[in-house]
């Protein structure tokens, strides 16, 4: 199950027969809400409201509809956090705050996913080694980021393997945040991950990218609540 085969039959939707992406879509969402034991075909085609035969027409038999599930998984999760490792900033910290938009944002890095492909890998293990590859994968992108800034070889590897280990243990116990509690810790997160303070405009630029603004220590409100009113007849 290591690489997907590419489902046979038309990409289109064909009406009746669904499509390529509304059988996907929907093992996707059993994946996560059941687990594996609920991606099978014949519930997926009763909650569809789609013949059982017609599941074929794009899809040689479930082992397939698996191996695209996981093509899904590396390619967001782990290509995504990829992309956030290899994107451009002016500081190790604010190419720390790169990753962590992985962390906060479910279209860079789907968490519930990620819960549900490790859960899975206990009845497989193709998928326990799938997962392997995608956590070597993660670490060194994490590592090559933190070499990028100077750290040497063992900084860097150590420095990776305690970000990513602290978020897949988040990730494993399930652990939710509300988002402004996270923002609160995010400052003592990367100065224990890097050594390095954060800078205002680092912080600013960060939580701007989500909606919010720290007005006060510890104290966040959505970023349009600190435009100034316009001036009458400015508009």
């Amino acid at each position: 199950m290591s690489q997907s085969a590419k489902p046979r039959g038309k990409n289109q939707d064909t009406g009746w027969r669904g499509s390529v992406d509304v059988w996907l879509d929907a093992a996707y969402a059993a994946l996560k809400e059941s687990g594996i034991d609920a991606v099978r075909v014949m519930p997926l085609a009763k909650q569809l409201g789609l013949s059982r035969t017609s599941f074929y027409w794009f899809y040689e038999d479930r082992e397939q509809l698996l191996a695209a599930l996981l093509t899904r998984w590396r390619d967001k999760n782990t290509g995504n956090l990829v992309h956030q490792c290899e994107r451009y900033a002016e500081s190790i910290s604010e190419a720390i705050l790169n990753v962590f938009e992985c962390w906060l944002n479910p279209e860079l890095f789907d968490s519930q996913f990620e819960f549900a492909v490790r859960s899975w890998a206990m009845q497989s293990a193709d998928v326990t080694a799938e997962i392997a590859l995608a956590d070597e994968t993660r670490i060194n992108a994490l590592a090559g980021m933190f070499r990028r800034f100077g750290y040497d070889d063992q900084a860097a590897d150590v420095r990776a393997r305690t970000i990513y280990l602290t978020q897949i243990g988040y990730i494993s116990m399930k652990t939710t945040e509300d988002v402004v509690v996270r923002f609160r810790r995010i400052p003592q997160y990367v100065s224990v991950f890097t050594g390095k303070a954060l800078k205002r405009r680092e912080l600013d630029r960060f939580y701007g990218a989500f909606g919010y603004a720290e007005t006060t220590p510890g104290l966040f409100v959505p970023l349009a609540a600190t435009f100034e009113e316009p001036m009458a007849g400015t508009e």
